[in-house]
């Protein structure tokens, strides 16, 4: 059989007889890499969300990874913004392409070029990589106020009085109470079980989120967070009162089964409890929302930043600060209170000198 010449990323590889099915080959890559997953630690629930965005990003693609070239990445991630989608979503379709393609040259470079005949070179670059949304995006909106915040969970804590299922509804009122005071991802919440919840530890009690975010190749990131702002009796009456007419499991936030919520799950309750409240579209948010709310509201009454940075789990100051959104009195608020600070200190040296 004669050989073949094909121009691969600018460069002539010469190919040798193709002896496997590129398509089978690539499904045993794509087990082989969900398996790296499963060995760094990755919680199921990520594993089954990111196996399902590889395989649509790589349906989308429509040919091998080791034959994407940048004008496919420029093709698939042009469709999604036509499409209407998030800057976010184009991201993430970007960045697991990128990490697949990453794990192929590392486990898979040698295979690939003897038996395609490809010399893997990543067709991500800098002119197709979907960038960040930027912190004064229109798309970043504001987290709802502290005010809204409470109005939704006056709402949530008269339903349960009414509400056809009691536990459910009491379930619903206590989750959204966490995601809000302890600023978790939805993931964060549903992976909790009971016995993560430790009453004892610090003045306040502390929260073990065992399955906390990490970088995409670190697997999770453990952390403690406090029970702050009564979030400790609200969890208290929800294992004394509520836990118990759910199936018996360890989850702590169960559905009626017994069974850990999915996050996409959490998320579709959050906007129906909202529809129920018969609240407009433009008064809607988020679980996400609600984490960003957590850390704007705490840094505007005078939490330190790295104490914020650690109670959300991220690795930098500045990926907390991309949360923080001010309300638009922040300065003149912050002002008055440090005229009010300065008027108190001089009044108080005033009385000790007459």
């Amino acid at each position: 059989m004669a050989s073949q010449l094909r121009v691969v990323q600018g460069g002539a590889v010469l190919l040798e007889p193709v002896t496997a099915d590129p398509w089978e080959f690539q499904a045993d890559c794509v087990e082989a890499f969900v398996a790296s997953w499963r060995a760094r630690g990755f919680s199921p629930v990520t594993v089954d969300n990111d196996i399902g965005l590889l395989e649509r990003t790589l349906t989308a693609l429509g040919r091998p990874a080791w034959d994407v070239t940048p004008e496919d990445i420029d093709r698939v991630v042009g469709d999604l913004a036509l499409a209407g989608r998030a800057a976010s979503t184009r991201r993430e379709y970007v960045q697991i392409f990128k990490g697949f393609h990453r794990f192929l040259q590392v486990r898979k470079a040698v295979e690939i070029e003897a038996g395609f005949g490809v010399r893997l070179v990543c067709p991500v670059d800098e002119f197709n990589a979907s960038r960040h949304v930027g912190d004064d995006s229109p798309a970043q909106l504001p987290p709802p106020t502290p005010e809204r915040v409470a109005e939704f969970f006056e709402f949530l804590k008269a339903r349960i009085a009414t509400a056809r299922k009691y536990a459910p509804a009491a379930r619903d009122y206590a989750m959204f109470r966490t995601l809000y005071h302890a600023g978790l991802r939805s993931e964060e919440a549903s992976l909790l079980d009971r016995p993560d919840l430790h009453f004892t530890r610090g003045p306040f009690g502390k929260l073990h989120i065992r399955f906390g975010k990490g970088a995409r190749t670190s697997g999770p990131r453990p952390r403690w967070v406090p029970m702050l702002d009564g979030l400790d009796l609200v969890l208290r009456w929800f294992l004394d009162d509520v836990r118990g007419k759910f199936p018996d499991s360890p989850v702590l936030f169960a559905d009626e089964s017994g069974g850990s919520l999915h996050r996409g799950t959490i998320r579709n309750r959050l906007r129906y409890l909202m529809e129920l409240e018969g609240r407009p579209a433009t008064d809607r948010f988020s679980p996400h929302a609600l984490r960003r709310a957590c850390a704007t509201h705490n840094y505007e009454r005078g939490v330190d930043l790295v104490a914020i940075q650690q109670l959300l789990g991220h690795w930098t100051v500045s990926s907390t600060m991309r949360y923080v959104r001010p309300s638009a009195t922040f300065i003149e608020d912050a002002y008055r209170r440090a005229v009010t600070a300065t008027l108190g200190e001089l009044t108080a040296e005033g009385d000790s000198s007459a």
